[in-house]
């Protein structure tokens, strides 16, 4: 049990986004709403996993929707306490304790901002270890956890809670009523125990954010590059260094869809890599060969300041660095893969684990 000061909520939110694959929402947007619920309350308790009884009721807040419109919308007002007394209503009062659904620079410090404005603790676990850009990938569905019942409400306190037949329906159903709500809304649902969260989330992942972030913080300190150290923690890889030549997104059915060219300099060179994306990065093509894919993680870094550059922030002229990183092991079990795989976005390989691409973890010195 700990509380958070202002720098360690800094730390989440840049290292979430690191894990956030892209997506999630934007770190800046999600670090000032959490330092204004810090300022204006006390900071949540923050509980590791063992520390819940079995039958403590948690639930996850979310930000449901397409990233471009957050930047315009900016929806942490009311929104976010109408969603939790619609969902906790309807439960009949039990919640006790807050999860993230994803780590995300927006949607894994969520559950800080409500609960520091609601006195509610919030647990050290999420529900996917990165992000994804629908409701149901999660690593609750492979454990049969339903996302039902599951609250959606606007900044003008219009509600709805939706009772999907299985998950799925509920990601269909929800991601008609985000774009009537404007294509960005606060949502809360996967209602479980302590004894479920244990067993079916990914545990003690704020923890491992605040590592990344830490990393990035103390880098920029001294003046020395963060992505060794971000590699480290990772266990990942550098699997491109380049400059942003082409970015091509729209957003559809509440989501950004897309990809971004990257022409190689140094040692990458003469190489092109394209990552496509929804909300979050899917799949990293290196002159037509897939490096990495999902359920792995790919972040698209600034090779400057060692920063998470966002799906919706990505431009032509950037200076990045691409990162492969491997997903957590509930990811890759068969029904893992099929769940959250390239399968899921209708591409027509199949998923390879990043070191089965790449080879064993170097030392990260550059790609190549």
């Amino acid at each position: 049990m700990r509380k958070l000061d202002s720098q360690q909520v800094r730390d989440i939110a840049a290292g979430a986004a690191i894990l956030g694959t892209g997506g999630g929402g934007d770190p800046y947007l999600g670090t000032l709403a959490a330092l204004q619920a810090l300022e204006d309350h006390e900071p949540p308790v923050v509980l590791d996993p063992d520390e819940l009884d079995d039958d403590a009721l948690i639930a996850l807040p979310v930000m449901v929707g397409a990233p471009v419109p957050l930047i315009e919308k900016f929806s942490f007002g009311p929104e976010l306490e109408y969603v939790f007394k619609a969902l906790d209503r309807y439960l009949g009062s039990r919640l006790v304790a807050l999860m993230s659904p994803e780590m995300g620079g927006v949607n894994s410090v969520i559950p800080i901002i409500l609960g520091a404005r609601l006195g509610i603790p919030v647990v050290d676990a999420d529900a996917m270890g990165r992000a994804y850009p629908e409701i149901d990938l999660t690593t609750l569905t492979l454990y049969g956890i339903p996302a039902s019942p599951f609250a959606l409400a606007d900044e003008h306190g219009n509600q709805v809670v939706i009772n999907g037949a299985d998950n799925y329906s509920v990601e269909r159903i929800a991601r008609t009523a985000v774009v009537e709500f404007g294509a960005i809304c606060a949502g809360m649902g996967f209602p479980l125990t302590g004894r479920q969260l244990r067993e079916a989330a990914v545990l003690r992942t704020l923890s491992h954010a605040e590592r990344i972030g830490k990393a990035i913080h103390e880098a920029h300190a001294a003046k020395t590059d963060a992505i060794p150290d971000i590699v480290r923690i990772t266990r990942g890889y550098i699997l491109f260094e380049g400059k942003i030549v082409d970015v091509q997104r729209r957003t559809m059915h509440g989501w950004s869809i897309g990809e971004a060219v990257i022409e190689g300099y140094g040692d990458c060179s003469g190489s092109k890599l394209t990552v496509s994306f929804q909300n979050e990065n899917l799949v990293a093509f290196l002159d037509g060969a897939i490096v990495a894919s999902v359920p792995d993680l790919i972040t698209i870094i600034d090779s400057d300041g060692g920063e998470a550059i966002t799906t919706e922030r990505l431009r032509y002229g950037f200076r990045v660095t691409v990162l492969g990183m491997p997903c957590d092991e509930k990811w890759r079990t068969p029904a893992g893969v099929a769940l959250g795989g390239p399968g899921r976005f209708h591409y027509d390989f199949e998923y390879q684990p990043i070191e089965a691409l790449n080879g064993p973890p170097k030392e990260a010195t550059s790609a190549g």
